[in-house]
């Protein structure tokens, strides 16, 4: 029988708000990186937000647009940027909306992967790709 070796994102819960997160290196063009915390938001089906001064930081350019829709159902318009994140280890190409607040990781960057969170403060975060890596 075949072994498969799962890989594992780990984050925590924080004291402040319950919110589950991780940790998480972006790039863009010429290679610039920034580490973010972001946090987990299950009700997101994108890839990732990021706030427009690190959109700025990193140098990335705009692809486009897309609208949503948020949580007190008011809906607005994003600028889409291109960009990479590592996720698992690998880098991993992604949309990414730019978006005021704390940078957000949505459902389309978690496909393909179990998410397990503790929710107390300081428990764990775990996120673990599913079948074989």
């Amino acid at each position: 029988m075949p072994r498969y070796r799962r890989r594992l994102i780990v984050g925590v819960i924080t004291a402040e708000g319950r919110e589950a997160t991780i940790e998480l290196l972006v790039r863009g063009p010429s290679t610039r990186e920034r580490s973010v915390t972001a946090v987990i938001d299950t009700g997101f089906d994108g890839w990732l937000t990021l706030p427009s001064d690190l959109v700025g930081d990193l140098g990335l350019v705009r692809v486009g647009w897309q609208r949503g829709i948020l949580a007190d159902g008011k809906e607005v318009q994003f600028d889409v940027y291109e960009a990479a994140v590592i996720w698992d280890g690998t880098p991993k190409d992604v949309l990414l909306s730019s978006a005021e607040g704390g940078p957000l990781v949505g459902m389309m960057l978690l496909s393909g992967y179990e998410l397990n969170i503790h929710v107390v403060e300081g428990g764990s975060v775990r996120i673990t790709a599913l079948g074989s890596a």
